[in-house]
């Protein structure tokens, strides 16, 4: 089995292009025992024009939020950021991708404190198919409702895209995982649906969206494209808390995410959820989204950064 270290292609680290198997960090890098960084996930399509990648401003946009969030001091501006996320295509060669673009604390020192270090910035990007399986985007997901609590809003910085946060939704994924289901839902601390383990949740109950506020949940970049989508095609959109048992009785729900794009839920903790199958507001978000990314439509045309 092929490992992400042993690759053929190039990364970019602190501005250089490094063969991928030579872009390494000492094993005392303060990110690796702390936690402390914050990244990115961007999709890139194949379209009739070439590559595109999906909404890479945003991204970038949130790159910065979060980096901000994290006092962690920038060393390259957007434009740079965003240059070399459009050449990690070309350098490898890809018409579709995944790009992960990261900052992280060096290894310049150890410690708490983390007032000696230097802030990296490294960006990758490697072919990356439905992230829940191909077969999901059809016919949905199982999910349960984790025995884990996501973050509460003040116990961590949850508006920040960092690497930390992630242990709270490995250890809810891998328990899914372990009884047999898909993919995990977290409740806040105050028992309400907050997202998946790396996705934004949807429901659909009598022609009406509803998402859950993004109090503790991530503001997803897919979630507020499939909220301007739903818009546009005339339905309702309200944010709120949303209860477990209203997720039980919606007619559809669905998962959102730069990886898991549009995903349809089918169940959640062994109850049927509408038909038990892709529900047609959730099929109509799905096929207008597949539409977005892969250029086939001219309105929001800012949306794509096609890759010459």
């Amino acid at each position: 089995m092929t490992t992400m270290d042993d690759k053929d292609g190039f990364i970019w680290l602190d501005g250089q292009w490094l063969d991928w198997r030579e872009a390494k960090v000492h094993v005392l890098t303060h990110t690796l025992h702390y936690g402390l960084g914050v990244f990115e996930g961007i999709r890139a399509y194949q379209t009739d024009k070439g590559a595109a990648i999906f909404r890479m401003q945003a991204h970038t946009d949130r790159l910065f939020r979060s980096a901000h969030i994290m006092n962690m001091a920038m060393p390259f501006n957007k434009s740079q950021i965003d240059q070399v996320q459009c050449e990690v295509l070309t350098k490898n060669k890809l018409d579709s991708a995944y790009i992960r673009t990261m900052c992280f604390y060096g290894s310049e020192g150890m410690g708490l404190r983390a007032d000696n270090l230097k802030v990296h910035v490294m960006v990758a990007a490697w072919t990356w198919g439905a992230y829940l399986g191909a077969e999901s985007i059809e016919k949905g997901i199982r999910i349960r409702t984790s025995s884990y609590t996501k973050s509460y809003v003040n116990s961590t910085l949850c508006k920040a895209k960092a690497n930390g946060n992630y242990i709270n939704s490995i250890l809810a994924l891998q328990e899914a995982l372990a009884t047999g289901y898909d993919e995990a839902l977290l409740l806040d601390n105050q028992g309400y649906a907050a997202e998946g383990s790396a996705e934004n949740l949807f429901i659909v109950r009598n022609g009406v969206i509803y998402t859950p506020e993004t109090t503790s949940a991530l503001e997803g970049i897919t979630r507020d494209t499939i909220m301007v989508i739903a818009k546009e095609q005339g339905y309702s959109v309200v944010e709120k808390r949303i209860t477990r048992d209203e997720i039980y009785v919606a007619d559809e729900a669905f998962f959102t995410g730069s990886a898991a794009e549009v995903t349809p839920i089918r169940e959640l903790d062994g109850r049927q959820i509408g038909t038990g199958t892709r529900g047609p507001v959730t099929e109509k978000l799905q096929a207008l989204y597949y539409d977005y990314v892969k250029g086939r439509r001219d309105d929001h045309a800012d949306w794509l950064t096609f890759v010459a």
